[in-house]
């Protein structure tokens, strides 16, 4: 029995080259469709490698590139797998990590192990991640104790504060605030001595806030624009609401905006974690160029599904998207506005 020949180079070739007179005319591009952000040099390109890496310091970490796994998930039955994964990719690629919300190990510590991956990422961050309604809570209650002891329990080596007044306004018995959530921070923070980075949840942060977080002894902040998952439509979703509501949903910040309001500000030795309408790398790499402070790329939602398969498919997905932000680096530069 004789085995097919296989293709030689000639055949895959003459295979390309009628693929290409094939589709030629349905690869045409239209000038309206010309992304501007860039000025492209190929020039003085050459491919990124499996050996490639974007060296980032971030938190007095080492990363080999500059990507932040957001706060996700907890409390589900899907959790700790996607938890696991995650931290092994952390661990593997020396990235950081939020958790999903912590909120209820501080009543019941039965699904600690949803969150408790710090042995998959030893040598990187992984931040545990809470409320600022239930950081008001401890507070106001002289409690704050209790969250020390949930950044230990799930051995954390800080904590991420989600600000999310319009998502608990959403919510059926959502939290309300008694305070703002600027006085508890004030508070809080003069009461930990780990290391804190303030999030928002998908609507962003306009000028008075973010210059009030700057001014705030916090080691980072997590700008979640808008564009993104954004949880004040989530709840809408979920339930019913009057629709005098319905316009909140969509107000808020874009990080190019807040971007642009930081880079006005002074620099106050904050490190940023972009994320929020980051539809590919190339929006990554653009908004990380902009920012004149030490930043890494957030990425939340896209990694749900891979995380969820499986480690093999979650780090398939990861390296596509590294040798796009690597090639993007490569062969691109801004350009300067104005």
């Amino acid at each position: 029995m004789k085995l097919p020949l296989k293709p030689t180079h000639s055949d895959e070739l003459a295979q390309r080259k009628s693929d290409h007179i094939k589709l030629s005319e349905n690869a045409r591009t239209h000038v309206s469709k010309l992304d501007g952000r860039f000025f492209y040099e190929p020039l003085f390109f050459t491919h990124p490698t499996s050996e490639t890496k974007w060296s980032s310091s971030f938190l007095g970490f080492n990363f080999d590139y500059p990507i932040w796994v957001s706060s996700m998930t907890g409390g589900t039955n899907h959790a700790k797998v996607i938890n696991e994964n995650l931290a092994k990719l952390c661990g593997e690629f020396h990235l950081g990590m939020g958790l999903g919300s912590c909120r209820s190990l501080l009543h019941d510590p039965s699904r600690l192990g949803e969150f408790k991956v710090k042995k998959f990422m030893p040598s990187s961050p992984l931040f545990a991640n809470i409320g600022i309604a239930q950081v008001e809570e401890c507070v106001r209650e002289g409690s704050v104790h209790r969250l020390h002891e949930l950044v230990s329990m799930v051995e954390a080596d800080g904590l991420v504060i989600h600000i999310n007044p319009l998502q608990e306004w959403f919510q059926p018995g959502g939290d309300r605030f008694k305070v703002t959530p600027l006085e508890t921070l004030k508070r809080f923070l003069g009461q930990c001595s780990y290391p804190v980075i303030v999030k928002e949840v998908g609507q962003g942060m306009g000028p008075k806030s973010l210059k009030a977080l700057l001014e705030l002894p916090v080691a980072g902040i997590e700008l979640a624009g808008f564009g993104g998952t954004n949880f004040t439509l989530l709840e809408k979703m979920r339930g019913d609401h009057l629709s005098s509501r319905e316009g909140f949903i969509h107000v808020g910040h874009s990080c190019l905006e807040m971007i642009s309001i930081l880079n006005a500000l002074p620099e106050r030795n904050k490190e940023i974690i972009i994320s929020g309408g980051i539809s590919s790398m190339l929006d990554g790499y653009e908004l990380k160029s902009k920012l004149k402070r030490n930043s890494v790329i957030g990425m939340a939602s896209a990694f749900l599904g891979p995380a969820l398969m499986s480690y093999e498919e979650l780090r398939g997905f990861f390296l596509d998207q590294v040798e796009a932000l690597l090639t993007a680096r490569a062969s691109l530069e801004l350009r300067e506005e104005g």
